[in-house]
């Protein structure tokens, strides 16, 4: 079996096949599409975990897979959020959006700064960023499928949203923390 074609691949290329399906389905004109859209989205974020669970247990880890996943993450993550802003009933959601997006440019620079310099490493996902991911998924999921001004659902995903920014700052932090001794090393 190519790399390509192994399951833990093929499972994060879905996630990326999924998108597309997920952002139509938002748009579409039926009272049942938002919580559609946001079982997609659940779909694929389970997708996110079963591809590296599958990669680690099958020893089916790839440069292609790593190279991928992380990709597909972002995708799935910037593309739900921007869903999300556009939604102009949810006030102040863009705080929280631009912070974890924000945040996602200057980690995915640093990584690949640090890989320049052979200390990619050094800057791996840590527990903080586990934690930041699972609180963010379960966030968009609730404000995908509940409306956040008058359902518990939506008022818990807001106020998860605003945690996961917070822990998204708080990784930020520790990546560059960890990476300050290269960045201010003198050549």
């Amino acid at each position: 079996m190519s790399t390509l074609t192994s399951l833990p691949n093929l499972l994060t290329l879905l996630r990326i096949v999924l998108i597309p399906v997920f952002v139509i389905v938002f748009y579409l004109p039926f009272s049942f599409a938002h919580m559609l859209a946001a079982s997609i989205f659940a779909a694929a974020s389970f997708t996110d975990w079963l591809d590296g669970y599958l990669a680690r247990k099958l020893k089916m880890m790839s440069p292609f897979g790593a190279f991928l996943d992380p990709v597909a993450d972002k995708l799935l993550v910037s593309t739900s959020l921007l869903l999300l802003v556009g939604a102009k009933e949810i006030n102040y959601i863009t705080i929280p959006a631009i912070v974890i997006v924000g945040r996602e440019i200057v980690i995915s620079a640093l990584r690949e700064w640090m890989a320049e310099v052979g200390r990619r490493a050094s800057v791996t996902v840590g527990y903080v960023g586990k934690i930041k991911t699972f609180l963010q998924m379960i966030a968009l999921f609730l404000l995908l499928a509940f409306n956040p001004l008058d359902t518990w659902g939506g008022i818990f995903g807001f106020v998860l949203l605003y945690v996961a920014a917070i822990l998204t700052i708080w990784s930020m932090i520790i990546y560059l923390a960890i990476a300050w001794p290269e960045l201010t090393k003198k050549n």
